[in-house]
C-alpha cells in the first residue's frame, strides 16, 4: 500500500468520523460526552442502588421526576421543599410507583432562605439514615422582567434562594462528605448559567455564581478524588418554572402556564441527570435544539454567540413589550392553569363557552352556574385579551405588557 493511498484512507476516515459526529450533534439533547456516558458508560440503575440521596425542590418540575425515577433504584430518598401537603404527594407516588417501603423516604420542609435551619436539616438526615451519599441542589427560582423595571428585592432574593441557600446547605454537608471521603455534590445549574438571555438578569447572575462557586469547590476537593461536584445545566425543560418566576416585585410573579410543547420532557432530564450522577460527569448541558446550539456557540464562539443573542435578544424583548401572556395560548392550556376545578362537566362546560365568546356578555360569564369562579373569571380575561390583540395589531392602543395576576389562580 503507498503512502498515498493510506493518507487518503485517512481523510476520509476523518471525514466520515466528522459526519458521524454532526449527525450526532443535529439529534443530541445533551452534550456529546454526555450522550457517549448513555450509550457506553455506567448505568444508573448499578451505580445508584442502596445510596442515601437527599433532593431539594422536591415538590414540582424536575425534583419531583428525579424523586419518582430514584424510587425505582433502590436508595433512601430525602425529600426536601417549603410545601409539605406537595412533599406527602410526592412521597405517595414514589411509594406507589416505586421499589420503596414507607421508612426509605424521609420528607424533611425547607426553606433554602432560612439558612440557620440547614444545620438542623442536615443533623435531622444523618440521625435517619446515617450518610448522606448525594445531596441534589435543585431547589431554586427564575425571574421573567427587564432589569430597568425590577425592583432591588428580587435580585436580593435570587441571590438569597438560587445562591446563598445553595451554598448553605452544601457547606453543611461537605465536612460529612470529607469525613467519609465520599460522596457526590449535583446542582442543577442552567443553560443560563452558561450564556446569558434578556428577562432573566438576576436569575442568570445567580446560576452565572453558582458555576463559577461549584466549579472553585471541585479544584479544592482535588486531594478528595471519591467527592464528584456536578453541575447539570439544563436548557427549557417542562415544569412550573415560568409560572413561579418572579415579576418586577418580589410579591409578584408571572402566575400562569405556558404552553410548554417545545421543551424538553421532564422524564428525559431526569433520565440524563441519573446518567451523569453514575459516570461522575463534572458538567452536562441537557436541552434540545436550538438551545443546545446556543451553548455550544457560547462556549466556542462567543462572537458569533454575541451577534446572534442580540438579535434574538431584541425579538424576545419587542414580544413580551407587546403581551407576555396573549391568546397564543390554548383554551386547554388555560384550564389546566386552574387547579381546583377536575370535574368532567365543568370542563366540557368551559370548552364550550370558550367557542363563543364573542356571543356572551361578560356579566353572563360570572353568572354561569355550571362554570367555577375560577374558570368564569379566566373566560372574562380570555375575552379581554382577544380584544386586545385587535386593537394593538390595528394601532388603536400602545403596545403594553399584559400580565395575567396569579390572583385568578388561588
Amino acid at each position: 500500500m503507498s503512502w498515498e493511498l493510506l493518507l487518503w484512507l485517512l481523510a476520509l476516515c476523518a471525514l466520515l468520523a466528522l459526519v458521524v459526529q454532526l449527525l450526532r450533534f443535529l439529534r443530541a439533547d445533551g452534550d456529546l460526552t454526555l450522550l457517549w456516558a448513555e450509550w457506553q458508560g455506567r448505568r444508573p440503575e448499578w451505580e445508584l442502588t442502596d445510596m442515601v440521596v437527599w433532593v431539594t425542590g422536591a415538590s414540582s418540575g424536575i425534583g419531583e421526576e428525579l424523586a419518582y425515577q430514584l424510587s425505582k433504584l433502590g436508595v433512601s430518598l430525602v425529600l426536601s421543599a417549603r410545601r409539605m401537603q406537595e412533599l406527602e404527594r410526592v412521597k405517595r407516588r414514589c411509594l406507589e410507583n416505586g421499589n420503596l417501603k414507607d421508612k426509605d423516604i424521609l420528607i424533611l420542609p425547607l426553606d433554602l432562605t432560612d439558612r440557620s435551619s440547614h444545620e438542623a436539616a442536615t443533623k435531622a438526615v444523618l440521625q435517619e439514615f446515617g450518610k448522606i451519599d448525594i445531596l441534589v441542589n435543585n431547589a431554586g427560582r427564575s425571574q421573567r422582567s427587564l432589569c430597568v423595571d425590577t425592583s432591588l428585592d428580587v435580585y436580593k432574593e435570587l441571590i438569597e434562594l438560587n445562591y446563598l441557600g445553595t451554598l448553605s446547605l452544601t457547606m453543611c454537608v461537605l465536612p460529612h462528605m470529607i469525613e467519609r471521603k465520599q460522596g457526590k455534590i449535583v446542582t442543577v445549574n442552567s443553560l443560563l448559567g452558561i450564556i446569558s438571555a434578556p428577562l432573566s438578569s438576576g436569575y442568570c447572575a445567580s446560576k452565572h455564581a453558582l458555576r463559577g462557586f461549584f466549579n472553585c469547590l471541585r479544584t479544592e476537593l482535588a486531594t478528595y478524588p471519591g467527592i464528584v461536584v456536578s453541575n447539570i445545566c439544563p436548557g427549557p425543560v417542562q415544569s412550573d418554572i415560568v409560572k413561579n418566576a418572579l415579576y418586577k416585585e418580589v410579591d409578584k410573579s408571572v402566575g400562569i402556564d405556558v404552553a410548554q410543547p417545545h421543551k424538553m420532557a421532564t422524564s428525559r432530564c431526569a433520565r440524563l441527570m441519573l446518567i451523569s450522577m453514575a459516570n461522575d460527569l463534572k458538567e452536562v448541558w441537557i436541552a434540545d435544539h436550538p438551545f443546545l446550539l446556543v451553548a455550544y456557540l457560547w462556549q466556542y464562539m462567543p462572537t458569533w454567540a454575541w451577534w446572534l443573542t442580540n438579535i434574538l435578544g431584541k425579538k424576545r424583548i419587542e414580544n413580551f413589550k407587546k403581551g407576555l401572556v396573549r391568546p397564543i395560548y390554548t383554551i386547554f392550556n388555560i384550564y389546566q392553569s386552574c387547579r381546583k376545578c377536575e370535574i368532567f362537566e365543568c370542563l366540557k362546560t368551559f370548552l364550550n363557552y370558550s367557542h363563543q365568546l364573542h356571543d356572551i356578555n361578560t356579566k353572563d360569564i360570572k353568572k354561569k352556574k355550571d362554570v367555577c369562579i375560577p374558570h368564569a373569571y379566566l373566560l372574562v380575561y380570555y375575552k379581554l385579551l382577544l380584544v386586545l390583540e385587535k386593537d394593538v395589531s390595528k394601532g388603536k392602543i400602545k403596545s403594553e405588557t399584559v400580565i395575567l395576576s396569579s390572583v385568578l389562580f388561588e
